[in-house]
């Protein structure tokens, strides 16, 4: 199981996750308590090795500003929490990870030829458009209808329930932000013990 923390601020935080085994680190850019300069951005992929995903987080930017900061701060994915386009995502020269907060499988349905390389389930919109700390039901997903995708699971992911979540839904990877902070702070040991448990979980036989 892969794993991505999301919402990382300090080189330290990054460089701690890859070696407890993340296999992505998210960087914010939208409007978030998370959201950090493209100038910091740059110096925390530039820490990091080269096949660990760097993925840019973006709300409804415009195509130059990501091109832009991805360019800069050496970004090698970008997540789209917006309402971007088919066209849109098409147009970007990344591989591309769309984010969708889960209404139901009619929804799922019409995304599922959304071009993106990723699709990422996320609870319905709180205050930001990720970055909650809020479940929704994994038993509701009919995750047939996303079967070309790779999907990864975010959404009040926490050590207490990625097994449950993994185990119901079978995603590519899971994503975690709020979930391993301790008062709004990126806390290391429960960073090591969420990737622990997530990768030591055997889904269909198989460690995963």
């Amino acid at each position: 199981m892969k794993v991505k923390i999301c919402g990382i601020t300090d080189v330290n935080t990054g460089i701690q996750a890859v070696h407890y085994g993340a296999d992505a680190i998210g960087l914010v850019f939208a409007e978030s308590k998370r959201r950090v300069s493209v100038e910091l951005a740059k110096e925390i992929a530039k820490s990091l090795p080269p096949d660990v995903y760097k993925v840019g987080v973006f709300v409804n930017e415009t195509h130059e500003e990501i091109d832009r900061i991805a360019s800069f701060a050496g970004l090698t994915h970008i997540q789209l929490h917006g309402d971007e386009t088919a066209e849109y995502s098409q147009s970007l020269s990344y591989p591309v990870i769309k984010a969708v907060s889960f209404q139901g499988n009619e929804q799922l349905a019409n995304i599922g030829d959304f071009p993106a390389d990723y699709i990422l389930l996320d609870s319905p919109k709180g205050k930001y458009r990720g970055g909650n700390g809020t479940v929704f039901d994994w038993h509701e997903v009919n995750t047939n209808l996303l079967a070309n995708k790779k999907i990864i699971l975010a959404g009040g992911l926490h050590i207490d329930n990625v097994e449950q979540a993994i185990r119901i839904i079978k995603p590519y990877m899971v994503d975690v932000s709020s979930g391993v902070e301790s008062n709004g702070v990126k806390d290391l040991e429960k960073i090591k013990a969420f990737i622990a448990k997530a990768k030591g979980i055997a889904v269909g036989g198989e460690m995963k």
